[in-house]
């Protein structure tokens, strides 16, 4: 069995197989022999046992080129192991892409990174829209191929503009919404409908200077670093699971304009890491944070 990456080059069909449960003998050793028993080559396995929580975390990826059984042969033996060891699992396939939406407002820098990224064949899923409340990007969208859609939302109701993102994503069947400083805050009914696969990026090192003007505010405290976060959203307004961030060194000689270039090269490098974090399935919530596996 093999499938094509957008690079041209031939692969495997592989499995990938996220794990959480409480921690307890023989985890490893089961979920590794379910592989080796039914004639799989694993090629990536990662595990993290918390002493303070007590739980567990895995993630499996193996070969299915000799692999005996059929997903549905799989289905039924990672239930097994479900019942067994009591076990949440979140299973995969390489075949099928992860299909991404992008809203966007203004700001151009973090799509950009992302259409590149998505050009170059390195996002691991596949960007098919881009939605946003301005027209400005527009240009941007046709330049990568990406259909884009203009769906203008008003201060004092801005449930039909939900109402037509979401039949947007309903329509082209999308798995993940990236936020690439799209400046609106979405409903907490939007949000539920979505959880855990909303990936926004803040432009500071969460929590500070949350809010409006927020390099203007860094100057204003004399910072040393300045920093950007990539999380899930939540209800609560940037406080959702973190999946990645960065920093970097600042000084009283950088004026606002030389923090906000700095800025917004770390949003566009962060967001874009996250993304491909969250596409590769190496991502696992805990609660309020995530377990990301290398």
């Amino acid at each position: 069995m093999k499938t094509q990456n957008p690079g041209g080059a031939t692969d495997s069909l592989r499995a990938t197989l996220l794990v959480s449960c409480r921690d307890r003998t023989g985890l490893v050793a089961a979920l590794s022999d379910f592989v080796f028993r039914n004639g799989g080559n694993i090629i990536d396995a990662d595990q993290h046992a918390e002493l303070e929580t007590g739980l567990f975390f895995m993630r499996l990826v193996w070969d299915l080129a000799r692999f005996q059984l059929d997903r549905r042969g799989i289905d039924a033996g990672l239930a097994d192991l479900e019942r067994r060891f009591g076990l949440s699992f979140d299973l995969s396939y390489s075949d099928r892409r992860p299909r991404v939406a992008v809203f966007a407002s203004r700001a151009p820098h973090c799509l950009y990174d992302l259409m590149l990224s998505h050009q170059l064949g390195e996002l691991h899923g596949d960007l098919v829209l881009v939605v946003s409340n301005h027209d400005d990007l527009r240009p941007i969208a046709g330049h990568f191929g990406v259909r884009f859609e203009h769906v203008p939302v008003s201060a004092d109701d801005k449930s039909p503009a939900e109402s037509a993102q979401q039949a947007l994503l309903r329509e082209t069947d999308i798995d993940v919404v990236v936020l690439a400083r799209y400046m609106q805050i979405l409903s907490p009914a939007f949000v539920t409908s979505w959880s855990g696969r909303i990936i926004n990026i803040h432009h500071s090192f969460l929590p500070a200077f949350v809010g409006a003007r927020p390099y203007h505010q860094a100057k204003a405290r004399g910072v040393k670093i300045i920093g950007a976060t990539a999380h899930y959203v939540t209800s609560d307004l940037d406080q959702g699971p973190i999946i990645d961030q960065d920093v970097c060194r600042v000084s009283h000689r950088d004026e606002v304009s030389d923090l906000a270039q700095k800025g917004r090269e770390l949003e566009r490098q962060v967001l874009t890491r996250a993304v491909r974090l969250h596409l590769d399935r190496r991502v696992l919530i805990s609660e309020n944070r995530t377990i990301v596996f290398g």
